[in-house]
């Protein structure tokens, strides 16, 4: 990548043995009541059992050539976000696990303790810069991180439920699709591109960013 774009550089967090079984520990803990209460989305295949890149690709191809074999035309939106993990807002996740998911008490201090109070710092040879806090992001590398991503855009499937189409989300890849007789093109390319622009607005409202250089329609 480039080195003189910003945006070739990405946080590296050092995280301990001690911190990263802990994490292990309360990440059991949370998706245990996330599964046995139904919380989970049906349709994320990242960071959970069973739920894997294989079980992604099957899903979506399956339904598109069911669609194709019924003589219907599928039209299939690809999205994708600019340095997702890095743009969590630590407030909306924190209000997020506590009136979708029921979290509170002891287990939300416990959470806003695990975001907040975390530094970061540039270092080039031998020499570093002054210690600055880390506002919004989950830690790369961590157990937590890809499981509060998973929750912070649980409701983004739902949206796109809502438009009558098909989601399926892979860490922070989003698959958007549908189908339609061939007469009704042009009602299907309407509602997904209403779809797309509402599924901006919402990542917008969340402090997320569509990455348009990676964003595809088949």
């Amino acid at each position: 990548m480039d080195p003189a774009e910003a945006k070739s550089y990405r946080p590296i967090s050092n995280l301990s043995v001690l911190s990263m079984l802990l994490e292990r520990l309360v990440a059991k803990q949370l998706v245990t009541y996330l599964r046995d209460n139904s919380l989970l989305p049906d349709r994320q295949s990242a960071n959970r059992a069973h739920h894997s890149t294989e079980t992604a690709v099957l899903s979506v191809l399956a339904d598109i050539l069911l669609a194709l074999d019924s003589g219907n035309l599928a039209v299939l939106t690809l999205l994708d976000l600019s340095a997702a993990f890095d743009s969590v807002d630590y407030d909306i996740l924190l209000r997020r696990l506590q009136t979708t998911y029921g979290l509170g008490g002891v287990v939300m201090n416990w959470f806003r303790s695990y975001l907040n109070g975390r530094t970061q710092y540039v270092r080039s040879s031998t020499t570093s810069s002054l210690p600055s806090a880390v506002l919004c992001g989950v830690s790369q590398g961590s157990v937590l991180g890809p499981i509060l991503f998973l929750l912070y855009t649980a409701d983004l499937l739902q949206l796109v439920i809502r438009h009558r189409l098909h989601p399926h989300a892979y860490a922070d890849d989003t698959q958007i699709y549908g189908y339609c007789i061939p007469p009704d093109t042009d009602m299907l390319h309407k509602r997904i591109s209403v779809c797309v622009d509402e599924v901006s607005l919402w990542m917008a409202s969340n402090r997320l960013l569509l990455n348009p250089a990676k964003t595809e329609v088949l």
